[in-house]
């Protein structure tokens, strides 16, 4: 059987926490079983999401240095607590919910570049809101699930920044620190990408003989992976994306999958990019030299990503890209009645079927 699972998520720079993949589809289930309008979801979205980032903000960067899929292991808290939200819960149950979650919470990084890294999330998304529902039926948990002598972070043996879990809480939103992703793959590839994609579009037939990938260590230590075999290893791997964009001069679906891995053109370039660490850089900004076979040398950079919260990506963008993915996954699938209804998510009186314009209608 094959696995499709493309790597498009959005993500919190400053914790690397992929925010929308463990709250939105814990609250897109609660709202079937429950009937709420509009404003209520997307509130409870919002806390689930300052949940989740603040928790991670507190234990970052160590939490996920150690191997820690930061996504997962943060990700259920922030969705026990926007479920514990969307069910009007009060502040004792809510620290039931996130007593369970935290008991449920895991994730490693090792299993990046497989189907077991989506696993992880999924368990977050699956086990957020159950935490809120078993609260709501009385079952209790410990008075402090985070900092108690035996909780989340003594357990994961971090020493916690607590000041960043209240600091400015209420006037400033983590949410707003959000990037989005043009390219199905890591994020810190995608400025990568962005010089090498503005250079083959100028130099559709140069030859060439050799790639050097300057940036944030946290590139070298998630994406410096030369020998894959697979287009979900692809999608974490900086030689594959510098080769298939170089190739093809596109970094979409196609050139993250199975078929693009063994293409030899890109096989061979794989061979031909470096990756350097260098502090200096921020994870959405990178530095690419380019050597062609008539001698010259190509220097490139990119101080944000686009997508990135400093160099957003547009509505349209945003909307192009669904369709893009939409199209490819099942070409008479309408997406458009599904992106009409979420512009128009805070009107509605009842959302309980936002998550079946999802599914094609035959």
């Amino acid at each position: 059987m094959q696995i499709f699972l493309h790597d498009f998520c959005d993500t919190h720079l400053r914790t690397v926490i992929h925010p929308t993949a463990p709250v939105a589809p814990a609250l897109l289930a609660l709202a079937e079983l429950r009937r709420v309008s509009g404003p209520d979801p997307l509130l409870a979205f919002i806390l689930g999401n300052e949940i989740q980032a603040r928790i991670g903000l507190a234990i970052s960067p160590n939490h996920y240095r150690r191997g820690w899929h930061i996504t997962s292991t943060c990700g259920v808290f922030g969705a026990a607590g926007g479920a514990g939200k969307l069910l009007g819960l009060d502040e004792r149950q809510i620290a039931w919910a996130l007593g369970t979650a935290s008991t449920q919470s895991s994730g490693l990084c090792e299993c990046l570049g497989t189907p077991a890294k989506s696993v992880g999330v999924g368990n977050a998304a699956r086990n957020g809101p159950w935490s809120a529902l078993l609260a709501e039926k009385g079952f209790d948990g410990p008075p402090e699930p985070l900092a108690g002598v035996r909780g989340f972070y003594n357990a994961m043996g971090e020493t916690p920044d607590l000041a960043v879990v209240t600091d400015g809480l209420g006037e400033s939103r983590e949410i707003m620190a959000t990037s989005y992703k043009p390219y199905p793959c890591g994020f810190v590839i995608h400025p990568v990408l962005d010089c090498v994609l503005d250079w083959r579009h100028d130099n559709p037939k140069a030859d060439v003989t050799r790639v050097v990938v300057r940036g944030n260590p946290l590139l070298s230590d998630r994406t410096d992976r030369p020998d894959i075999s697979t287009g979900r290893e692809s999608q974490v791997s900086v030689q594959h994306a510098v080769a298939a964009a170089l190739v093809a001069g596109k970094a979409g679906l196609d050139q993250f999958s199975d078929a693009c891995v063994r293409d030899p053109k890109v096989l061979a370039l794989r061979s031909k990019v470096e990756v350097l660490r260098d502090s200096a850089f921020s994870t959405i900004a990178a530095s690419v030299e380019i050597a062609t076979a008539d001698g010259t040398t190509h220097t490139l950079s990119r101080p944000a990503a686009r997508g990135s919260d400093v160099n957003p990506m547009s509505d349209s963008d945003l909307e192009a890209k669904l369709r893009s993915a939409a199209a490819g996954w099942d070409p008479r699938y309408d997406v458009g009645p599904l992106i009409d209804a979420i512009r128009a998510l805070d009107k509605r009186a009842d959302v309980s079927r936002l998550a079946s314009l999802a599914v094609p209608r035959d």
